[in-house]
């Protein structure tokens, strides 16, 4: 089991990359698609439980998978935190488009307005593959019932933050303004470079032994 200080950055870093302050303009842009058939408390209900339901799935089953089809834990570390970087430049470029990778949001949006749940809004809008990557990786970083419980609470209180962001999705907009909106996705995108680059360091250590810093023994 990890210490709590390592939980709190998981925490702090997962909240930032699924970032759902961040993502409130382009959630309310899908939903004024739909205009009036869009029941806006029942749609963050929905999203928010996706969103759950895509990482506490692959918090218990992202390993497995990973053997599955044979990636070591160390080359998946080095991708994910290259695309977590890749992630943190568009955010902290706040480019207001759909983040990098996924489509845009006119050709993801379903007719049916409870499935924008799924797709985009859930996945992967909020649950992507930064998310899902950051969660395999610290899964892996201890054992035991105490760690999953650990990290099972942490991935519960982003799905709070989630449903809090999104049930208020049109008072924060009214209250924050823009400028508050692209200060905070900065932000955000700052926080999560820096656990990609922490992660892809780990990563290529693991590929690359000789890359970890040596041990100097005193005479």
């Amino acid at each position: 089991m990890l210490d709590w200080a390592e939980y709190s950055k998981l925490f702090i870093g997962l909240l930032a990359i699924v970032n759902p302050f961040g993502v409130i303009p382009i959630y309310l842009g899908v939903l004024e698609q739909h205009g009036a058939r869009v029941d806006y408390p029942a749609t963050a209900r929905r999203t928010t439980l996706v969103v759950l339901s895509v990482l506490l799935v692959t918090l218990v089953s992202g390993e497995f998978l990973l053997r599955i089809f044979g990636i070591s834990l160390s080359a998946f570390r080095v991708a994910g935190g290259i695309l977590l970087l890749l992630m943190a430049i568009d955010m902290l470029a706040h480019s207001e488009r759909a983040p990098r990778g996924q489509q845009p949001v006119s050709t993801v949006v379903d007719d049916s307005h409870e499935s924008i749940a799924v797709v985009p809004l859930g996945m992967p809008l909020l649950a992507g593959p930064g998310a899902i990557s950051t969660v395999i990786v610290y899964a892996d970083l201890g054992s035991g019932v105490g760690h999953y419980l650990a990290l099972t609470t942490i991935v519960l209180g982003v799905g709070l933050a989630v449903y809090l962001c999104l049930h208020s999705a049109l008072r924060i907009r009214d209250f924050a303004g823009r400028t508050s909106m692209q200060v905070t996705t900065r932000l955000m995108g700052l926080i999560t470079a820096a656990i990609a680059v922490e992660i892809m360091g780990n990563g290529l250590a693991g590929l690359f032994p000789a890359l970890r810093p040596s041990e100097v023994s005193g005479g």
